[in-house]
């Protein structure tokens, strides 16, 4: 796998170049191949300065607090915010049965997924799958990894970005890196791989997934 070639290859300094990209056209969808999502920037941009932490007490990370100070409606718009402008997250249970109705979403409702994402917040990507942030250990960059759930064959969490810094510059095509098939792919990359396996270690005990099978 190729790595990403700019020395500006995680964190703040990364998403600096998403936000460069995005000025050029705020209106551009945020995925080309799915219109749900909608654009990247609602009209004019709504930043939000001084949030340093989620609910949790957990610090934000450094990708996170410079792109809210850039903008916040595409992360409204997937529900991050409650009415009075505060980070709502939700468990993976509740956005799993939201995407995909109780009978399928409630798969993910249990203790053992509830220790360990509790607190979450959905990001746009996917046709059936999707894509969610969970606070937890952060990396050696201060980022909390995103997930994919998908329920294809059989229901999965699964690794695929170490940070929303990662996530944002792969999905406005900054990235720099050919990813290879596969969620985890990135694990195989010499400059995020080392990111995704230190998560892997604190989710899944060195693994990239999670499968149900009995539902």
């Amino acid at each position: 796998m190729v790595s990403a070639p700019n020395a500006a290859v995680h964190g703040a300094a990364l998403v600096d170049r998403v936000i460069q990209s995005v000025r050029a056209d705020p209106g551009r969808p945020v995925l080309d191949y799915n219109r749900w999502a909608g654009p990247w920037v609602d009209g004019e941009p709504v930043p939000l300065d001084g949030v340093a932490a989620f609910p949790s007490g957990r610090p934000l990370p450094a990708s996170l607090r410079r792109w809210l100070a850039f903008d916040t409606t595409m992360l409204r718009r997937h529900g991050w915010f409650d009415e009075a402008g505060r980070l709502a997250p939700r468990s993976l249970a509740s956005i799993a049965i939201e995407a995909y109705g109780e009978a399928l979403g409630s798969v993910y409702d249990t203790p053992a997924l509830a220790d360990r994402f509790g607190e979450c917040f959905l990001l746009p990507g996917g046709s059936d799958s999707r894509r969610v942030l969970a606070t937890g250990t952060p990396d050696a960059e201060g980022e909390y990894p995103v997930f994919a759930l998908d329920v294809d064959d059989l229901p999965c969490i699964e690794l695929m970005y170490p940070g929303f810094d990662v996530y944002l510059a792969d999905t406005a095509d900054v990235l720099g890196v050919e990813r290879g098939p596969g969620y985890s792919s990135l694990a195989a990359d010499r400059t995020y791989g080392p990111r995704m396996r230190e998560h892997a270690r604190h989710v899944f005990a060195g693994g990239y997934s999670e499968d149900f099978t009995d539902w």
